[in-house]
């Protein structure tokens, strides 16, 4: 099972930056099965280019939960699962910034799409997200969104398990299961 994440935030930085947003997809290797969404109140200032890059500003999220309120629902949605993200160190460890301000040591298996797609999709000019999805005809719904980048990091996702599971079946044939 894998938990298929995105989010935004203030700024580059985890140490001084904070979450905005962050969306979950928990995908069984097949289908989505749950999902979580949500902007968070990051409890600083966003800056001006992050809000002409994300659409996300500081109204928005004024009324928006901080992220200790939706740490229990991150923890228990990602637990037991791999946490897959595009450039997964980024989110990672945004995420486990975040958790270390509340006193908790987050730690999950991790995977990177981007990583996983110059192995299993080789050839592209650029592996950035946007880029990728353009090239490979993945539509994405709300680029710079959590839940876009998610919904579109998922499907890049499933190209990617469909292109390993062929690459392993021609070393070892025996090894191909459809179902």
């Amino acid at each position: 099972m894998y938990a298929i994440i995105d989010i935004e935030t203030t700024g580059n930085s985890s140490r001084s930056g904070k979450i905005t947003e962050i969306a979950i997809f928990i995908y069984d290797g097949f289908e989505i099965i749950d999902s979580f969404s949500s902007l968070i109140n990051p409890e600083c200032y966003i800056p001006d280019f992050i809000t002409r890059l994300t659409g996300i500003d500081n109204e928005m999220v004024k009324s928006a939960p901080r992220f200790y309120e939706v740490a229990r629902k991150v923890v228990e949605m990602t637990d037991d699962k791999v946490f897959v993200a595009h450039n997964v160190s980024f989110d990672y460890k945004f995420i486990q910034e975040e958790f270390k301000r509340l006193g908790y040591d987050y730690q999950r298996k991790t995977m990177c799409t981007v990583r996983m797609g110059r192995k299993y999709l080789p050839g592209h000019k650029s592996y950035s997200l946007g880029k990728i999805c353009d090239e490979l005809g993945i539509q994405v719904n709300g680029r710079h969104r959590a839940a876009g980048d998610a919904l579109a990091t998922v499907k890049l996702f499933e190209m990617i398990l469909a292109r390993k599971a062929l690459k392993e079946a021609k070393q070892d044939p025996s090894q191909l299961r459809l179902f």
